[in-house]
């Protein structure tokens, strides 16, 4: 542990964020790292608790945590950072990104504020990388074998790299045009600027892994051609189906997908060239986001930053407590009232209530027509229903659909390689193995969505059964 009873001598400080006035003028980073001083103060929080939940219950990578708090709170950074490289591929992704179930998980959290252990972390390799401490990690002999890795996410990139670390020749197949998946498309740039990514991909190339863009595998290239030419294939193309809306007027203009609209700004600011940036604006719009999760909380911010001029953010599960409800004690992840930087930055957030409509003159949406619903709980689990009375227009020019993902795309490659599928439309998967032994599948293609640490660690654990098949 850090400092014998620094949890009691020390609050906790929580990462801030540069003036909403000055950061929705851009779409650089929002938030300011603490001072080293007072970093070694956090780190200096973390107890003797015995065991550590928050790197085994916590953490799917089971990142060392308790010993690289202890080591930052020593100054032994180098040495954290080691540590923290040999379970995480990407740090400086999740120490962004990462929602830190490890946080709620730690033991502080039952009476108290959890130690800051994300910002912990992005410190560490943040320092790492200033430093030169991380560099590439060829393998010191090849083993012959030719791997292809369908999808250049986390899951994707993270299971490239353990295998070119193994020595197999790896090639990542991304059909955009830029390497990243949901990492650079997805996240929008003030939470994770892409020179972040392009600055891990360095050290991915440096170890062998080859990367092929602009390639729809499946189209592009056939089933027939992965099997002639690789010994396997891992695919981590995530969970792209996105939960639609069956209601009247889905069809209308302006009525798109969140990924469809945050991938267009990201984009823009990468400076790749965008089919109909018109279509996907809401410069002097009203909006209205559908879904309160992290999707719906970036097209918030999004939105915000093209000059929208009112946003609403709906969604139809009743608003969450301020504190740990009963039914999530410690150390599980609590579902309570959560605020994010771009909540801050301006929108009407609504819970309790659903879409009933989609309206508007022509092709084009003008409104939406909405209702209060009521959640109860039965024998047979929670049930919804209207409540009378409470129907509500709001006008628009925009609705974000941000409702999350059910499975992989099923069209296409899914369909040509003839892998089993489970209940859910996942690919079915023992060991990350499919139903055809050459195929293996991670991260959201084989579990349904899930968080950028999950598809980490899937990717590591998909590449050490492929590394078991192959030898």
């Amino acid at each position: 542990m850090g400092e014998v009873k620094g949890f009691l001598k020390y609050d906790r400080q929580d990462v801030g964020h540069r003036p909403v006035a000055e950061r929705v003028r851009d779409f650089a980073e929002t938030d300011l790292p603490l001072t080293p001083d007072q970093i070694q103060r956090q780190a200096a929080r973390c107890m003797d608790c015995g065991i550590p939940f928050c790197h085994g219950a916590g953490c799917p990578l089971k990142n060392s945590i308790p010993d690289m708090n202890e080591l930052v709170y020593r100054s032994r950074w180098r040495q954290a950072c080691d540590y923290l490289h040999s379970t995480n591929n990407f740090p400086e992704i999740t120490g962004r990104v990462c929602p830190a179930p490890c946080e709620a998980a730690c033991t502080l959290s039952i009476n108290d504020e959890p130690v800051l252990i994300r910002h912990i972390e992005f410190q560490i390799v943040e320092r790492g990388f200033e430093a030169g401490w991380i560099e590439p990690l060829p393998a010191s002999r090849k083993t012959g074998k030719k791997v292809a890795v369908v999808g250049s996410g986390p899951a994707g990139l993270a299971a490239a790299q353990q295998l070119a670390r193994a020595g197999h020749d790896v090639v990542v197949f991304e059909r955009s045009e830029q390497v990243g998946g949901l990492l650079r498309y997805g996240i929008p740039d003030f939470k994770l600027e892409k020179h972040i990514i392009d600055r891990r991909l360095e050290q991915l190339r440096a170890e062998g892994v080859e990367f092929q863009t602009g390639v729809d595998v499946g189209q592009d290239i056939s089933a027939r051609y992965l099997r002639k030419m690789f010994d396997c294939v891992c695919l981590a193309m995530g969970a792209g189906q996105p939960r639609d809306l069956d209601v009247s007027g889905r069809k209308l203009e302006n009525v798109v997908f969140a990924m469809e609209y945050l991938a267009t700004q990201n984009e823009t600011c990468s400076g790749e060239p965008v089919d109909q940036p018109g279509v996907v604006t809401a410069k002097d719009k009203v909006v209205v986001v559908i879904g309160g999760g992290d999707t719906g909380s970036d097209c918030v911010g999004t939105a915000r930053r093209q000059g929208a001029e009112m946003i609403y953010q709906l969604e139809i599960l009743p608003k969450p407590p301020e504190t740990r409800p009963a039914d999530t004690p410690w150390p599980m992840w609590p579902q309570i009232m959560r605020m994010s930087s771009s909540h801050e930055e301006g929108c009407e957030r609504r819970w309790g209530v659903t879409t009933r409509e989609f309206a508007g003159d022509q092709a084009r949406l003008d409104r939406v027509n909405c209702c209060e619903v009521e959640w109860t709980k039965g024998p047979d689990g929670w049930k919804i229903k209207e409540l009378p009375g409470t129907d509500f227009v709001l006008e628009t020019d925009l609705a974000i659909l941000a409702m999350g993902f059910v499975h992989v795309v099923h069209e296409g490659l899914i369909r040509n390689l003839g892998v089993q599928l489970d209940e859910r439309g996942n690919i079915a998967v023992r060991d990350f193995q499919t139903s055809e032994p050459w195929i293996f599948a991670s991260g959201d293609s084989a579990s349904g969505a899930s968080l950028v640490v999950s598809a980490i660690n899937s990717g590591r654990q998909a590449a050490a059964a492929i590394n078991r098949w192959l030898g």
